[in-house]
């Protein structure tokens, strides 16, 4: 389950009925927050949640709205006595922005570790990445679903959205297992993700998962690797040559218990952006889509292409020609919008799943039954 709330809806600046823009997702006691304007904190307190236990904090970019309440809420951490790492993800140049601000907070009893991204698109698994191991070093492997894509916008900074992504493994096959011959006392360690050396039981750290995977991929992309071979019988089998043949005994891996890989959950959310292929391509499929309406009038187009944003009806066309997209949020409103839905009829005719969001709003977005 990823618990959502979307903070604030407002652009620009806060106001006394909308706070900026800002989403915070939980997921198995790890929290995600998405930008920091001003008033953040106050938001997340209205809606009972907490800014100690934050793991990540993502910037879209480095406009003021997005990022300006930053040192409140890591004075609000200190004062709770937080210890753990804080890890940041932003566009090229957040540790020299995050320290600028930090003049104001200059005294923390946490580290800030820093992950900036620099290419137009980035796959970011957090068990991968050793910034995360500071925040999580106990548990960092039970994040080991859940992913997360930074991609690159049209905005007139650089500017970031992201898609968070759940997998969610297959069925236990135990016909496959028995075929596979795997050793019953292994089937609740594969299930749950272990790789094992069935010799000695012993299970793999994620470096040796890491290069194992590497080998396995260049094995099946070798001339010859075709047909059963790319079945996952048939690539577990072949596997279990090669290790037996090295090692003296295999490498049991979950794919050798499980059936195939079931529909996930994902999330997506950008602001601050002209429509875009990276958004459309990234949108695909997503559970819940969050996207920036800056204005709802048709007649603000040109005003929106002038500052790099977007009217509801780019946005709902964004939702449509995404595909797979099941509910759209409107967000990041002008401040001289005063009443979005009355919008929405124009915008529904386009998508009809279509939310003008207000601050608050919340959704537990839970897979879907077999």
């Amino acid at each position: 389950m990823l618990e959502t709330c979307l903070l604030g809806t407002g652009g620009m600046m806060p106001l006394p009925y909308r706070w900026l823009t800002s989403l915070m997702v939980r997921y198995n006691g790890m929290s995600i927050l998405i930008d920091a304007g001003e008033g953040t904190q106050i938001a997340m307190k209205k809606k009972g949640w907490s800014p100690k236990p934050i793991d990540v904090i993502c910037f879209t970019h480095f406009h003021a709205d997005h990022i300006s309440g930053l040192p409140g809420l890591l004075l609000s951490m200190g004062n709770a006595e937080r210890e753990t790492p804080l890890l940041l993800i932003g566009p090229k140049g957040l540790a020299r922005v995050v320290n600028s601000l930090r003049v104001i907070a200059p005294e923390l009893p946490f580290e800030i570790v820093f992950h900036e991204l620099s290419d137009a698109e980035e796959q970011i698994r957090f068990t991968d990445l050793p910034e995360f191991a500071k925040v999580r070093p106990e548990d960092s492997a039970s994040f080991r679903d859940l992913h997360l894509t930074a991609f690159r916008v049209n905005h007139n900074v650089t500017c970031y959205g992201y898609s968070l992504k759940l997998d969610r493994a297959g069925r236990f096959d135990a016909g496959k297992a028995i075929k596979l011959a795997i050793p019953q006392k292994y089937w609740s360690l594969l299930q749950k993700g272990q790789y094992i050396r069935e010799a000695d039981g012993t299970a793999l750290t994620d470096e040796e998962k890491a290069a194992f995977e590497e080998k396995r991929a260049l094995q099946k992309e070798a001339p010859g690797a075709s047909g059963a071979e790319n079945t996952a019988e048939g690539e577990a089998a072949a596997q279990t040559a090669d290790t037996e043949e090295e090692a003296g005994g295999r490498i049991l891996t979950p794919d050798m218990v499980l059936g195939p890989a079931r529909r996930g959950l994902k999330i997506t959310y950008t602001t601050d952006t002209r429509p875009c292929d990276a958004i459309r391509r990234n949108a695909a499929d997503s559970d819940l889509f969050i996207c920036e309406g800056m204005y709802g009038e048709t007649d603000k187009l040109s005003k929106a292409k002038e500052h790099k944003h977007m009217i509801f009806a780019e946005a709902a066309k964004l939702a449509r020609d995404a595909g797979g997209v099941k509910e759209l949020w409107l967000t990041h409103y002008s401040p001289a919008l005063v009443r979005p839905e009355d919008f929405l009829p124009e915008t529904k005719k386009i998508f009809p799943n279509t939310i003008a969001a207000k601050d608050g709003r919340s959704t537990d977005l839970m897979f879907e039954e077999d």
